[in-house]
């Protein structure tokens, strides 16, 4: 069994650049991974592998042009030329649709980790790369701190695609964790659970769960996110020069506030979420029923993998 942890960064200055240079590097080795198959593609090839490609990226960096590629760890760029071929084959397999190029305005900057190399401590995480001399006073460089102490085990453990992600406020680091397999089975009644439109889930042994978008909570955020909505378009028809619209520093801060409120009504959200299915789960259930809207159906599933019905309901609390 994998489990997967997620735990805000708490970088500063010197280390934010590297990241966002870290980041940037990455989409800059997907696009030109996709480029290459892209116009092989064109010409009449066939698929080239990312062990080719890795060659030949490391031909590039040689060259004056791209010399700056020798800043950024190996393992970020072959990581990010495998995502890229591995899209690639599976548009050709049918399974997704074709893969965009990666804008640097748009795109999540985001990048891969050697999860050999990568280290923990209770408070800390070692980034590979960030200090090229080993000097001690320079290797602090490397060491990012934590938001949560002790989440992530240090010891005896085995890391696995570990991934940093900037989600335009803060930096985060997921990766999966190995544990052993469950062998207990529950041995409780069963759970049927109904999702409606008052009520967030009605359970079939009497326990409700509201709507959270009912309570005043979320009705007062919803209120300041649409006033701050209309703030913003208002400066940017105040501020607009022919057929193009000015960003000033006021929009940029103002953009900055609703970005805020938006992951705040995100976090609260899935917080809730997670408290509920984690309470369901508590209850030691043989299985859970839930209702599928969409196919007019019930899916069961086993309660000690209770975590799987989490998208169901989180369909419902997000419409």
């Amino acid at each position: 069994m994998i489990k997967t942890i997620r735990v805000m960064l708490l970088p500063n200055n010197k280390q934010k650049t590297k990241l966002f240079q870290y980041a940037n590097t990455s989409r800059f080795a997907y696009n030109w991974a996709l480029g290459r198959e892209q116009e092989n593609y064109k010409n009449g090839g066939k698929f080239i592998s990312d062990g080719n490609l890795r060659k030949e990226f490391t031909q590039l960096k040689r060259t004056k042009e791209y010399a700056w590629l020798n800043n950024v760890s190996n393992n970020i760029t072959k990581q990010a030329i495998k995502d890229a071929c591995e899209a690639y084959k599976d548009f050709f397999k049918g399974h997704t649709k074709f893969p965009r190029f990666k804008s640097k305005k748009h795109s999540v900057p985001k990048f891969y980790q050697d999860n050999v190399k990568i280290q923990f401590t209770d408070t800390h995480v070692k980034v590979e790369g960030f200090a090229a001399s080993k000097k001690k006073n320079k290797q602090k460089l490397n060491w990012i701190r934590l938001a949560e102490h002790g989440r992530i085990p240090a010891k005896n453990v085995k890391y696995m695609n570990p991934r940093i992600k900037y989600d335009g406020l803060n930096w985060y680091i997921t990766i999966g964790i190995e544990y052993e397999d469950c062998t207990t089975l529950p041995s409780n009644e069963g759970v049927g659970i109904d999702v409606g439109i008052k009520d967030l889930a009605i359970c079939s042994d009497k326990h409700k769960y509201q709507n959270i978008n009912k309570t005043q909570r979320i009705k007062k955020i919803e209120k300041k996110k649409r006033r701050l909505q209309r703030s913003i378009s208002k400066k940017y028809e105040g501020n607009k020069k022919g057929g193009s619209y000015c960003k000033t520093s006021n929009i940029i801060k103002s953009e900055k506030e609703l970005l805020k409120l938006n992951h705040r009504l995100t976090n609260i959200r899935q917080s809730y979420l997670h408290q509920t299915t984690s309470e369901i789960v508590k209850r030691e259930p043989s299985f859970i029923c839930i209702e599928d809207l969409n196919v007019t159906r019930q899916i069961i599933v086993p309660a000690y993998e209770g975590v799987n019905f989490f998208v169901s309901l989180e369909s419902k609390l997000f419409r």
